[in-house]
């Protein structure tokens, strides 16, 4: 069966900043949101607003724009945000452990119901209440939940590894936060998280502001 076509990336990248706006006009009773208000607060020009949106499968009603609540519903599920998804975190470190006590994951869909570090110091302890494993249960705790997700934060020198070891388990996405390009199977899914290259952006733009 062939691939299903994945829409632009640019495009599902803006869709969260686009859900937090129709979710604050919705709080205060607001029926519809037109995509020009959107565009608005955005920067944005309304026909890309509306074309985004359009992947989501919902349609605006002339002269009133969309209906606040089904538009929510409409990204939440293009999203997969509807329903809740078990996920591991692989490293318990700093970084590890910030993301850990990130509650709005499960807004997002995403609850981590286990963290694994190879430090024999961090076994046995929790993280935000995530209780912290040593790696070798890595394989009894993903088939036993079920779960496909797994956001990896250890050292870039071990990345390979760990993903060998939690593809072998049965992941099938990966949240890559280390700097290291991981080979993996054509079934694997992975997104990688680059904070250096943000940071770099950011450092740009500010040494072009002030010159």
């Amino acid at each position: 069966m062939a691939k299903q076509k994945i829409p632009a990336m640019p495009s599902i990248r803006r869709l969260p900043s686009y859900l937090y706006i129709v979710q604050q006009a919705h709080q205060i009773n607001q029926e519809y949101i037109s995509g020009t208000v959107i565009a608005q607060e955005l920067k944005l020009e309304p026909i890309q607003v509306r074309k985004d949106l359009a992947i989501t499968g919902i349609v605006g009603r002339p002269k009133k724009g969309y209906p606040t609540t089904e538009l929510m519903n409409a990204i939440n599920r293009f999203l997969g945000w509807d329903t809740i998804q078990p996920a591991i975190l692989v490293g318990a470190g700093n970084l590890g452990t910030a993301l850990a006590g990130y509650e709005e994951f499960r807004l997002h869909g995403i609850n981590i119901f286990a963290a694994f570090d190879a430090e024999k110091k961090k076994v046995g302890t929790s993280i935000h209440r995530i209780p912290v494993y040593p790696l070798s249960a890595i394989d009894k705790q993903v088939k036993k939940s079920g779960a496909k997700i797994a956001i990896l934060t250890v050292p870039s020198e071990h990345a390979q590894e760990a993903a060998n070891l939690i593809i072998e388990a049965g992941i099938t996405a990966i949240w890559n936060f280390t700097n290291h390009k991981l080979n993996v199977p054509d079934h694997v899914v992975v997104q990688k998280e680059d904070l250096s290259s943000g940071f770099a952006i950011l450092s740009v733009m500010m040494r072009n502001r002030d010159q």
